[in-house]
């Protein structure tokens, strides 16, 4: 439920209590353990530690904060130590140099009720996720599975670009919400196979609970932080929110691995209508290798929670990449109209847009990281220790807490020129996107790096590019209304997103 103005007003009327036994004048002392010097660390507040400094958009909070205290900064989270990465030098020693030490990920109650507490993504360092995370790779998420879900793509982009089509005659039309649609068909298709036996054409039943699935994964629970607190994530419904969305898609994900399982039995392989094996085809064939080598550690759970991971991660990225993507070239027409002249060029003859073209479009690619660049998928990127360690020199404890601010990262002014500008020239020296995807180079770091760097990123980034080529070569776009400019105020969670729902004006362009 919402938090009702009552409820706002006694939560203000707390901190306000709090704020008045906090001196701000007081400076923090140099924190020591053992001798050796913990990293920097503003003052805090008593209690909730520095919990209020973070506000609804913690990224750009957090670089603020990284502005006065430097790029490894301790900060307390209610009980929790966290310390924030800010600048490429660190990201590099803890992703690369010291990867080992920092190759965990910190378990919390949200991930543990929504990912069964045995996926992939959130997994701690251990044998558990070494083998989660190979089957991911060798079997759902390698160049050639990436591939073999080209026709999902041409599909699902072909529909895009007829829903546009036939929204547009009735005015503007709302993109963000066909951009989320696309995104949420071609994972669901990948994942499930063929989807309308589920009620999931379109993603449009399963579109609730997925946004409610996200907006619990970026607001974490009070109680974890600062236990004295937890009554406040019954009060305001978190907890009922998180049981109800845990139990539908529970409920859809046994649904269909029923159905698969029931067709298996009858000599079966589901897939798409192409051929294509779904990703729970594939994850019941481990289980019965597994089973038949008399390892079960891979069950029914497992299946259901690395499912889960592939959904966030496959809608939530390649989401929030078009739809920044879209806003930033309305906001610079030169850049749009250039990329549309790049994509017409190439195609000149042919109706649509197919992967085929991709290839071709150098601008395109530049577009794209340049919009990763300014609006990572994820701002922060979660990490814990998993043994004492070092970074630049200060002292971080095992099992702490380490958020990488990739999105700070990426506007770092001594490694970017004009580092807030939306500037793709800037790559045009470098338009391979395999280095960023991989993690390879840590001025730029929207998928993370290491050994816990996204495994996803060439499934999203194939959608990204085949969709963001349709779009701008069947339309011409332009702001409703004679605006001239699109809001570009984020709105926080596990991906960010423009806080406002993008609405454009789309004129179908005609090659003759």
């Amino acid at each position: 439920m919402e938090v009702s103005p009552f409820l706002a007003l006694l939560l203000l009327a707390l901190l306000s209590l709090l704020l008045f036994f906090f001196s701000a004048g007081r400076k923090t002392s140099p924190s020591h353990a053992g001798g050796r010097s913990l990293p920097p660390s503003p003052p805090g507040f008593p209690l909730l530690g520095h919990l209020p400094l973070l506000g609804s958009l913690p990224h750009r909070a957090l670089l603020s904060l990284a502005a006065s205290h430097g790029p490894v900064m301790l900060l307390r989270l209610g009980r929790v130590p966290a310390v924030v990465v800010s600048s490429a030098d660190a990201a590099r020693e803890a992703l690369k140099t010291r990867d080992p030490a920092f190759a965990s990920r910190f378990r919390s109650r949200m991930t543990e009720r929504l990912f069964y507490g045995c996926d992939m993504a959130f997994a701690p360092y251990g044998e558990h996720w070494r083998r989660a995370r190979r089957v991911c790779v060798l079997h759902l998420l390698s160049q050639r599975c990436v591939l073999s879900f080209r026709r999902v793509r041409e599909q699902e982009a072909a529909a895009l670009v007829g829903r546009v089509r036939a929204a547009a005659r009735d005015g503007a039309v709302n993109l963000s919400d066909l951009l989320i649609s696309y995104a949420s068909s071609v994972t669901i298709r990948a994942a499930f196979g063929d989807c309308s036996s589920y009620g999931l054409g379109g993603g449009g039943k399963v579109r609730k609970v997925f946004d409610d699935l996200e907006e619990l994964l970026g607001s974490g629970t009070l109680g974890e932080l600062v236990p004295w607190l937890a009554w406040v994530d019954t009060l305001t419904g978190l907890d009922a929110k998180a049981t109800r969305t845990f139990e539908a898609l529970d409920g859809l994900l046994e649904q269909v691995i029923a159905d698969h399982r029931e067709r298996r039995r009858g000599g079966q392989r589901v897939g798409d209508d192409g051929g294509q094996r779904d990703f729970v085809d594939v994850l019941l064939d481990v289980n019965e290798e597994e089973d038949e080598a008399g390892g079960l550690w891979f069950d029914t759970v497992t299946i259901k929670a690395i499912v889960m991971n592939m959904f966030v991660g496959g809608i939530d990225t390649t989401f929030a990449s078009l739809e920044w993507a879209m806003a930033e070239l309305i906001n610079h027409p030169d850049e749009m109209r250039r990329l549309q002249e790049e994509i017409r060029a190439a195609v000149r003859d042919d109706d649509h847009i197919i992967e085929d073209h991709l290839n071709k479009l150098h601008y395109l690619k530049l577009v794209i990281k340049e919009t990763l660049r300014l609006h990572p998928p994820a701002p922060l990127v979660p990490r814990e220790t998993v043994e004492d360690a070092e970074l630049l020199g200060y002292h971080v404890p095992a099992r702490t807490r380490i958020l990488v601010n990739v999105w700070a990262i990426g506007r770092e002014p001594t490694t970017w020129e004009r580092a807030e500008k939306f500037l793709p020239e800037r790559f045009a020296e470098d338009a391979d996107m395999d280095q960023y995807m991989l993690g390879q180079d840590f001025t730029l770091l929207p998928f993370g790096a290491g050994r816990r760097g996204c495994p996803g990123a060439g499934f999203a980034m194939a959608s990204v590019e085949l969709v963001l080529a349709n779009l701008l070569y069947h339309f011409n776009w332009s702001l409703p209304g004679g605006a001239s400019m699109v809001n570009m105020d984020e709105q926080g969670g596990l991906a960010v997103r423009l806080k406002k729902t993008l609405h454009l004006v789309a004129m179908p362009w005609c090659s003759e």
